[in-house]
């Protein structure tokens, strides 16, 4: 694997390509409205991967309030430079991350890489009896079409 650095600077993110590959090549975000990304990136601690030159690779993106809670969300590594272990590194970075330690619940959804984030520790949900959601999977194209 070429070096790959990872960094949390918000200024160095490239928002135009995260925002592209989120609004159009993502199954979670197809359809994404830019005002809506611009917040979800304000509101997180972000995790960019960038090669020698700087460039963007790979993204991700967690929700917490750095004590007691992250949820992990908007993970890709761009195709051209997947299978080079970018992604495990990724994780690695992620997970040792200082403000991220001692979370007592850490979440995600998936749903195709429920082997990288196994090796991770993450697991299946331990009481889904306990847990609710209120999904709205039509809302960035209402909000698409209003504008």
């Amino acid at each position: 694997m070429m070096a790959i650095i990872f960094d949390t600077r918000p200024e160095r993110l490239d928002r135009d390509a995260i925002y592209r590959y989120l609004s159009q090549e993502s199954y979670w975000a197809r359809g994404l409205p830019r005002a809506v990304f611009d917040r979800s990136l304000a509101g997180s601690l972000c995790f960019g991967g960038y090669d020698e030159t700087g460039a963007l690779v790979a993204f991700a993106r967690v929700i917490t309030d750095r004590a007691t809670f992250g949820y992990l969300a908007d993970v890709f590594v761009l195709p051209g430079w997947r299978g080079q272990g970018i992604s495990k590194a990724l994780m690695r970075y992620i997970l040792d991350y200082p403000e991220l330690q001692n979370l007592r619940r850490f979440m995600l959804a998936t749903a195709d890489a429920h082997g990288l984030y196994a090796g991770y520790g993450f697991t299946p949900l331990s009481k889904p009896e306990r847990l609710m959601e209120r999904l709205d999977q039509d809302v960035y194209r209402r909000m698409t079409a209003s504008e």
